[in-house]
């Protein structure tokens, strides 16, 4: 649900095309309208989510989740021919991608707004690109801090505050649902720098690794659930409903136009989605589940959105053009 953004589920290196003078495949929906089309999806989600933990347990929304999530990629892998990934090292490395990138947040944010807004709850979410850039500077060597990335790291977490309204003592919020948004939202980009570190060049394709990685993710939370919640009495059509379009749509179908989008516009451009869910979710909350806004929830939104955006800036290489004298 969010991209590293992220939101993103697959690596970036993983959806490049082998060589630049491979013809990209023609797609018969412009790239414009599955951006837009993926924002609102995962906007959505929050809203879905809330409606589905007015019927089930957490785990349980979370579980559905990924069983229709998986659902969905593995007819895509089907059509495709793809296979699942091969060697012990790769499922390993795999096994935990799938704890911190799917079953930990899906469950973190689950359990979280049993008590917080789905509003909040997105605007969490969008903190997930201030959190890797802090990660990075620690993590990959190869990120070095400029002044204008430490300048919206800092004007996120100012935005945060502002969200919580931190001038009033956070007066009306609750502590534990919000810890476990912001949580989860720690969650990917921890996720990410481990999929970095340990399997950019694994040489299967984005699809197949997402694949395997929901698999695992979906093996994980079947294990789990049966622990900590008791098997439903009844089933609630309307939250059922909720967690399947929330599986179908915010995960399996997401991931395919996510997918998509990277192998045709690159990482970059398919990452800011990102800036567009908290206003979507703001939206449906306020509009679909008549949820509370006040002012200090979307201006924090705002700064946390234009921290988040400083937080990406890459400093300008200049480019020297060499002239090769030739002697005669």
């Amino acid at each position: 649900m969010t991209t590293v953004t992220s939101a993103s589920t697959t690596p970036a290196s993983a959806t490049r095309p082998p060589a630049a003078s491979l013809r990209r495949p023609r797609r018969t929906v412009d790239w414009r309208l599955r951006f837009a089309a993926l924002s609102l999806i995962w906007g959505f989600s929050f809203l879905l989510i809330k409606v589905g933990t007015e019927g089930y347990a957490p785990f349980q929304v979370t579980l559905g989740r990924l069983v229709f999530g998986t659902a969905v990629l593995a007819a895509a892998m089907a059509v495709k021919r793809e296979r699942l990934p091969r060697g012990a090292r790769t499922w390993a490395h795999l096994t935990v991608a799938a704890f911190l990138l799917n079953a930990l947040p899906f469950s973190l944010f689950a359990y979280a707004e049993l008590t917080i807004p789905s509003t909040l709850a997105g605007i969490c979410n969008a903190t997930s690109p201030l959190w890797g850039m802090a990660l990075s500077l620690v993590a990959l060597s190869e990120d070095r801090p400029t002044r204008v990335r430490v300048a919206g790291l800092g004007l996120g977490f100012l935005g945060v505050l502002t969200v919580l309204g931190a001038w009033q003592g956070f007066h009306g919020l609750d502590a534990r649902g919000t810890a476990l948004a912001l949580l989860a939202s720690l969650s990917y980009p921890v996720g990410w720098i481990y999929l970095r570190r340990t399997l950019a060049d694994s040489g299967s394709s984005a699809l197949s690794m997402t694949g395997a990685q929901l698999l695992l993710a979906t093996a994980q939370l079947a294990l789990v659930t049966p622990l900590f919640t008791a098997l439903p009495t009844r089933f609630p059509l309307l939250p059922l409903l909720a967690i399947a379009a929330l599986g179908a749509l915010g995960t399996g179908l997401a991931v395919l136009l996510q997918y998509g989008l990277v192998s045709e516009v690159g990482p970059t451009t398919a990452q800011m989605v990102t800036y567009f869910i908290p206003v979507i979710a703001t939206g449906a909350g306020v509009v679909l589940l008549d949820e509370a806004l006040t002012w200090s929830t979307p201006v924090g939104a705002v700064i946390v959105l234009a921290g988040a955006a400083l937080t990406q800036a890459r400093p300008r290489t200049p480019t020297r053009s060499r002239t090769r004298k030739i002697s005669g």
